[in-house]
């Protein structure tokens, strides 16, 4: 559903002012709390950040340095000063909240070198009232020869120490590593999003906006509480290329008195750049199965051979379950020439994106597909061979276009891309937004696998739907599993960055039919909740076709929505619990997901984010008496119940359990 934008008037005031005199500029918030001041010490730029009456960061450095150890980061006079404020509020194409505010006051510092080569440089802050954000700007100043950023002196010198959530930026899972926990001083050089509870009581969030041509930030403690920035490289050491001017991302710090305060802080799309697809009416969130799960747990291969997933007889016994269920999309993975069992060894695969396998026929599948109202979901598994995509990339999308399909997921398995670069380096950042815009000239969505970190770039790409970057369901099928605390880590963390493609919705969560021993650590109940808690504008329910057939609890994934009105944490503890109620875009209808760790937990819940003076129909999925992921996990009790905004409910979860809700409006 597109909607009409309805835009409230920005208010802008510039001010202008010769500021050699000055060295010390404060920027606040539009509500006062959080404040930025910007100070020229001893000719050297820095900032610090307070919450209130709270320091957060003491003075930090900022600064490169370029080739040959040629610094900018000193020497430097104040120019000018401009100060603006900003508020507006835009809409969504798809997401979380369909309408978000963009209020912030803007502190644009112009500074220039007092001798030497006298280079400009201009530090853009933005106060907001849930965090603050920086960037740099190297103004065109007719530099010729090309740029290269050794490194970036930005600092974050946080005041108190805290318990950070973290993972490994360099290692060869990319993203998909478990989180752990531990002080800010004894961190590895971590990625971003990074989620802190600081010992001053605040909940921090440190990460970036709007990644674009440049490398992506990691961070590192040098000493102390002290976090710096560390541009991931490229292979020959150089971190950023580019010639005459750049812009970097926004550094940003989000900010809350409560970790949950940070899940809808919004700070991060706007600081994007808005919606560049002025014909947005093609992008449409959904849900899908997909032959897909089969192949991970050992059922299926991707190869061709007597177990290949991919078969136009596979392919069509599966869309007449997406019909027999209600599912509209089905992801294949595996239909074209290129797979063998060696595949995601890291040796430059190359695989052919338009010539099928001789047991498929895309065509008549996707006939088939089409008079049976389904719609075929494409999958690119580039194995990381860049090279090789790009050559083919045009064609590949255009034979998609040609034969119906509107979505692709595209996977980049590989410790490097071409085998050399980091997925996270400038190299990397430069060919995701590439095919994101490429896939824009085709009509195409797209989610990617193995990819960077979100940025927000999905408010001025919305066909932006969805990556994984985390560790996501398929791990729990062919590995030790992701504990049953991981998912309620994921939302204070990985999910603070943008949507991703969990691929939750197990029935069976003892995996009956793969590997000897291994399980998803979760009960079916909580399969369902993840709909809730996980945000994405596409939703796979993961498992096989078959294990839904005639279960009373797949009512619920057909009902829940995958594009909202508004989004509510109700309660949450980094790893422990959370409990989340989103409001659908196209009905009165809310929907709650609760899910715990390994401990079953009793939370009390009011309702007063229900229409005042309405009924409701509570359509409850909870873990059924003494159900845990251990003992009976895919015991399902459904109940309804009617109820009001005055009223309190309790959920009994079980150990790694979980309870899903619709709220019906009578």
């Amino acid at each position: 559903m597109i909607r009409k934008l309805s835009i409230i008037p920005a208010l802008l005031f510039t001010f202008v002012s010769c500021a050699q005199q000055e060295t010390n500029y404060e920027l606040s918030s539009p509500g006062g709390q959080n404040k930025i001041t910007f100070d020229l010490e001893n000719e050297r730029p820095t900032y610090s950040v307070s919450h209130e009456d709270t320091e957060v960061i003491s003075a930090s450095e900022m600064g490169f340095v370029f080739r040959d150890n040629d610094s900018l980061s000193k020497n430097f006079k104040i120019t000018d000063v401009e100060r603006s404020t900003f508020d507006n509020t835009w809409e969504q194409v798809w997401g979380e909240k369909s309408n978000i505010r963009n209020h912030y006051n803007e502190l644009l510092v112009n500074l220039q070198e007092k001798s030497g080569k006298q280079r400009k440089l201009q530090v853009q802050f933005r106060a907001f009232d849930d965090g603050i954000a920086f960037r740099y700007v190297f103004p065109e100043q007719g530099i010729k020869d090309s740029i290269f950023i050794m490194d970036e002196l930005t600092t974050f010198n946080l005041k108190d120490d805290g318990k950070a959530w973290w993972i490994p930026a360099y290692h060869e899972q990319r993203y998909e590593n478990l989180y752990e926990a531990s002080p800010v001083s004894t961190l590895d050089t971590v990625h971003t999003p990074l989620t802190i509870e600081s010992d001053s009581g605040l909940a921090l969030s440190f990460h970036e906006a709007n990644l674009t041509d440049f490398a992506s930030m990691t961070l590192f403690p040098t000493s102390g509480t002290e976090l710096k920035a560390d541009l991931v490289p490229w292979s020959d050491g150089v971190k950023v290329r580019t010639t005459g001017s750049f812009t970097t991302p926004w550094r940003t710090l989000q900010i809350a008195k409560e970790p949950k305060d940070l899940i809808t802080s919004y700070l991060i799309l706007n600081l994007n750049e808005p919606n560049k697809i002025e014909d947005s009416s093609w992008i449409e969130p959904y849900k899908y199965i997909g032959i897909w799960w089969g192949m991970h747990i050992g059922k299926y291969t991707f190869w061709e051979g007597p177990d290949h997933g991919a078969s136009t007889k596979n392919a069509k016994e599966h869309i007449d379950y997406a019909k027999q269920l209600g599912v509209d999309n089905l992801l294949i993975e595996g239909w074209n020439k290129g797979w063998t069992p060696q595949w995601y060894e890291s040796h430059m695969h190359e695989f052919d994106f338009t010539t099928s396998t001789d047991d498929f026929d895309l065509k008549e599948v996707t006939d088939y597909a089409a008079e049976n109202g389904v719609r075929i979901v494409g999958y690119h598994e580039t194995g990381s061979n860049i090279d090789n995509y790009l050559k083919q990339v045009d064609s590949a999308f255009a034979l998609y276009n040609k034969v119906g399909v509107k979505s692709v997921k595209i996977g980049h398995v590989g410790s490097k891309l071409n085998m050399k670069e980091w997925h996270h380096g400038q190299f990397g950042v430069n060919y995701f937004r590439y095919i994101l815009k490429k896939a824009a000239e085709h009509n195409l969505t797209v989610y990617f696998h193995e990819p960077i970190k979100d940025t927000g770039e999905r408010r001025t790409y919305p066909n932006m739907m969805a990556r994984e970057g985390a560790r996501g369901i398929e791990y729990n099928a062919w590995s030790e599993g992701n504990p049953p605390g991981h998912t309620v880590i994921l939302p204070f963390t990985r999910f603070l960055s943008g949507p991703m493609d969990f691929t939750a919705g197990i029935f069976d969560v003892e995996i009956s039919q793969g590997y000897p021993g291994r399980n998803v650590h979760s009960t079916t109940a909580k399969q369902l909740a993840l709909l809730v808690t996980v945000f994405s504008p596409v939703q796979m329910f993961a498992d096989l076709p078959e294990n839904y057939v005639d279960k009373p609890a797949f009512q619920f994934l057909l009902d829940v929505p995958v594009n909202w009105e508004d989004t509510k944490i109700l309660n949450g503890e980094i790893g422990e619990y959370i409990t989340t109620v989103r409001k659908d875009i196209d009905s009165d209808d809310w929907y709650l997901g609760s899910i715990t760790n390994e401990e079953s937990r009793d939370l009390e819940i009011d309702l007063s984010f229900l229409d005042e003076g309405a009924t409701y129909e509570a359509q409850i999925y909870a873990d059924a008496e003494g159900t845990g992921y251990q003992k009976s996990p895919m015991e399902v009790e459904i109940s309804k119940k009617e109820v009001n905004a005055a009223d309190k409910l309790t959920l009994k979860l079980g150990e790694s359990g979980g309870t899903a809700i619709r709220f019906r409006k009578l």
